[in-house]
């Protein structure tokens, strides 16, 4: 509805259509895996435009109340889950704090409000760009991109944001003026169930896709960051409880190719 304008509609008897059969008519797409890297994904990929009609105001009170009308009890999960901080992350932090010094400076790519930002509260300083809007919590700074080119940052972190966007290359490449000899990227995406389960033939079983538009293996990431001119050092898979949304997280370090 965000994005096209248009709602799931029933279709009824006293339509008095000769053809089209009663029921709910839904929004169609093809789902799609590349047969070299396993990424699975839809062909809708969405403009500028209709990225930021969707994720204006991300999670605030308008945008709970339009997404719990079409998934009734997401008010009540996005209570419990998105608002605070996600316990996990300290263990993130302990795991990129040996390659960092004490109170790094941070950009956090696709932040949102900050709340979930790695070291908040512990860095030098805590730079969010987000294309949402969304006011910032104490400790972190909205910026824009003139800001970051004149910024030193000793970690570019971009946590569970790929998967929503329709060109994952072109936010990594956009991030790459941010990114000096000496500073270091963490890029974390989810280990979506179905990947997870490694079935065959995924994009037969992909029947609906909801909010992610990618779901992505491990070799998919080291692809992409490949092209963009990164090189993984480290990468690791950890669970997370997220409430509702319990499972795993794949997170990759890493650095630009000499």
């Amino acid at each position: 509805m965000r994005v096209f304008g248009h709602e799931p509609v029933e279709i009824t008897a006293d339509w008095g259509l000769r053809d089209l059969k009663p029921g709910m008519a839904y929004t169609l797409c093809n789902s799609l895996q590349c047969r070299e890297c396993g990424l699975l994904f839809l062909d809708y990929r969405f403009t500028e435009f209709q990225m930021a009609a969707l994720y204006r105001g991300y999670r605030d009170a308008e945008y709970t109340r339009q997404r719990d009308r079409y998934e009734p009890g997401y008010a009540s999960r996005a209570a419990l889950d998105y608002r605070g901080r996600h316990v996990y992350l300290a263990a993130v932090e302990a795991w990129l704090a040996p390659w960092l010094p004490e109170r790094p400076s941070v950009l956090d790519v696709g932040g949102g409000s900050g709340v979930n930002s790695l070291f908040l509260g512990r860095s030098k300083l805590l730079h969010v760009h987000d294309i949402s809007g969304t006011e910032t919590v104490a400790g972190a700074e909205q910026v824009d991109s003139s800001v970051i080119a004149r910024t030193k940052y000793d970690l570019v972190a971009c946590c569970q944001v790929l998967e929503h966007l329709p060109f994952p290359l072109d936010l990594i490449e956009q991030m790459l003026p941010a990114i000096g000899a000496e500073t270091l990227v963490y890029l974390e995406v989810p280990v979506e169930a179905l990947v997870r389960d490694r079935a065959p033939n995924l994009a037969r079983l992909k029947r609906h896709w909801h909010e992610h538009v990618n779901f992505f293996t491990e070799d998919s990431i080291r692809r992409l960051c490949r092209r963009a001119g990164l090189e993984i050092i480290q990468h690791q898979v950890m669970p997370v409880d997220l409430g509702a949304l319990s499972g795993e997280i794949m997170g990759f370090l890493a650095r630009r190719l000499p």
